[in-house]
């Protein structure tokens, strides 16, 4: 619900403040006035693109903010927790256009996009203007209409999940399966590949532990006659250095008893004698197990020579990246003997999907083609109503491709000029979009919102002069189904027509008036005998008789 609208410096609006109420709220006023102004403004904090021009002041910025009572409305709460936005009883929608051209968006004070802004509009206003086409020509909005009517909001929440998990069940199908077109093509290099790796039987660094080995054994003989030579040092030949050491450790154990530093550096000497003892052990066991082996020298450097030509191939620089690869090679493999059961297994879960969305589909079809003929009945006697009454409505209900919205591809289609007496045999039924006028349009979406009212979660209504064309009797229907819609929601009207006036539950009415040299747009709402005095006016001009005042006063009252 519109709680309050305030307008700051728009075209011919200085300052304008309007608080409308709960239930029809009726603005009227001479033509030119700034009524459509006002909606101009709506129209801003709706979302619409701003325009520069619409400044009254250049030097000042606009200004449009909206008040809206939106508590209870789960959509809007959904809105603002995916938004992150403040959750409050009260939503200030905000809008402001800078002197150079520059526009900002706001929701409780946080800055918004326009994107953002006309999602949340769409949950607050619905605004319906003369050549506005959008809402009544779009198939959402039909489809919507019909399953409203038809009660299939159960169903149909069972079928879009159904229908979601079939085309995710496909999607999954369809990759498998191009996987598997792709694991077949590979197949044969990839089966090459893995059979050249595991007939060299790699084991871990072993690369790296040959070519060390192979180092060893090509430096055996240099090797040996080094270690054999430190060995001869430390323990043979003539002065021997482990014998030299403990000759010297020997001599300065005749003299620690004279100095407090001597016994700890002999017995670092001592320590000393023993650590190169233990060192030459140490070589001659190496000696030992080091010995020049031409044969194996050749079986290592052909593995080694094996496994670089491998490494160079796979560009890789290790025996583990070479080990990695081939475990690798060896999951592909097997998933191409296990891709083929997989894809079996999401085959059947297609066709019971698909089983089920059919199903589905079908019982939400069958519940909307019992609905159409009552509805297509209800629409075309409001029509006869509102004043059109060689207008007619159809449904057209054809089967399609299972979609997101059911098996059913819903149009509604208009003829406005069926000959009486031919209902349906005038071959001129086309897309409303396409044949009616903007006046035709919408006086069948008033028609339309007013038998679904009760069934959709319809936000305010605003229509801006949808009565244009009519008089009499058609726009004292016009009105008491926009008094019948204001029972449960707030709507809001632009008319010239008293008759439609008169039902109201809040007049507002636009005048301009003289401010200086500039002429301003202001607005106010009328007491009881303002409002029979305006319609009265609406009724006979400028200066109302005694009868139009009557007239108005029954129209009031009544």
């Amino acid at each position: 619900m519109l709680q309050h609208l305030s307008i700051q410096n728009y075209a011919i609006i200085d300052m304008l403040e309007i608080d409308f109420s709960r239930g029809m709220n009726i603005i009227t006023g001479e033509t030119g006035a700034g009524k459509s102004i006002i909606i101009g403004a709506l129209n801003l904090i709706l979302g619409e693109r701003a325009d520069i021009s619409s400044l009254v002041n250049k030097e000042k910025k606009c200004v449009i903010e909206g008040h809206f009572q939106a508590e209870g409305n789960e959509l809007v709460k959904h809105f603002l927790a995916e938004n992150d936005l403040d959750d409050p009883t009260q939503l200030v929608v905000r809008r402001e256009i800078a002197p150079n051209g520059k526009s900002r968006a706001f929701i409780n004070d946080t800055p918004v996009n326009l994107s953002q802004l006309q999602s949340l509009s769409e949950l607050l206003v619905d605004l319906h203007q003369q050549f506005d086409t959008l809402s009544i020509g779009d198939n959402n909005f039909q489809v919507n209409v019909v399953d409203a009517l038809a009660d299939t909001h159960e169903v149909l929440t069972d079928y879009k999940k159904s229908f979601r998990l079939w085309k995710q069940t496909e999607k999954d199908l369809a990759l498998l399966q191009q996987q598997q077109l792709q694991f077949e093509k590979e197949s044969d290099y990839n089966r090459f590949q893995y059979d050249e790796l595991a007939a060299l039987n790699l084991k871990e660094n072993e690369l790296e532990t040959i070519e060390a080995e192979l180092k060893i054994l090509s430096n055996a003989e240099g090797i040996k006659n080094t270690l054999n030579r430190v060995c001869g040092e430390l323990t043979e030949g003539e002065q021997p250095i482990t014998q030299q050491l403990k000759s010297l450790s020997n001599l300065l154990n005749s003299y620690t008893g004279f100095h407090k530093d001597l016994p700890e550096i002999n017995k670092r000497l001592q320590s000393a004698q023993i650590e190169l003892s233990d060192i030459a052990d140490e070589l001659e066991r190496l000696n030992d197990h080091i010995n020049y082996d031409g044969e194996k020298i050749e079986e290592l450097n052909e593995r080694m020579s094996a496994g670089y030509k491998l490494q160079k191939k796979h560009g890789v620089q290790s025996t583990n990246e070479l080990l990695t690869i081939q475990k690798e090679l060896e999951e592909k493999l097997d998933a191409v003997l296990n891709i083929a059961g997989n894809i079996a297994s999401l085959e059947a879960q297609v066709a019971n999907h698909q089983k089920k969305v059919l199903a589905l589909g079908e019982k939400i079809s069958q519940a909307r083609k019992k609905q159409v003929p009552a509805f297509e009945k209800s629409v075309n006697q409001s029509l006869v109503q509102v004043g059109m009454p060689n207008a007619r409505l159809q449904v057209s209900v054809l089967p399609q491709v299972p979609a997101n919205n059911g098996v059913d591809a819903i149009e509604f289609l208009f003829d406005a000029n069926l000959p009486t007496g031919q209902a349906g045999k005038s071959g001129q039924f086309k897309p409303v979009n396409k044949v009616a006028s903007g006046g035709e349009l919408s006086r069948l979406m008033l028609c339309v919102k007013s038998l679904v009212a009760e069934k959709m979660d319809l936000p305010t209504l605003i229509f801006d002069e949808i009565d244009s064309g009519i008089s009499g009797e058609a726009a004292k229907q016009v009105g008491i189904i926009m008094k019948t819609l204001a029972a449960n929601r707030q709507v809001i009207c632009i008319t010239h027509q008293p008759q439609i006036a008169g039902k109201a539950d809040a007049h507002f009415f636009v005048y301009k008036e003289l401010s200086g040299e500039k002429v301003k747009t202001n607005i106010r709402q009328l007491g009881t005998d303002e409002r029979i005095t305006a319609i009265a006016r609406m009724l006979s001009g400028e200066k109302p008789t005694a009868a139009a005042l009557e007239n108005a006063r029954e129209m009031v009252q009544n």
